[in-house]
């Protein structure tokens, strides 16, 4: 069997781990496609330090925010019954 990607991987894993309880199932694999989402779109990135140029603190902000909200969706999605 081919290796998958860590995002790839944890997709599986959600689905094999939810099919014995279908009401879960398609609410978890999409918290686990986003979760993937945000991890190859928007990478936890560095925090920026005062000597960057501003246009990379823009970058890393926009890239944090991007984050945040994929990952807010992902968990409502994981607490909803």
């Amino acid at each position: 069997m081919t290796n998958l990607s860590p995002a790839a991987q944890a997709v599986l894993d959600a689905a094999q781990r939810y099919e014995i309880n279908p009401e879960c199932y398609s609410r978890q694999i999409a918290a686990a496609a986003l979760r993937a989402a945000a991890d190859e779109v928007a990478p936890e990135p560095p925090e920026s330090e005062q000597k960057d140029p501003d246009m990379l603190k823009g970058i890393w902000s926009e890239r944090r925010t991007i984050r945040e909200e994929l990952l807010a969706i992902a968990t409502e999605l994981e607490g909803a019954n």
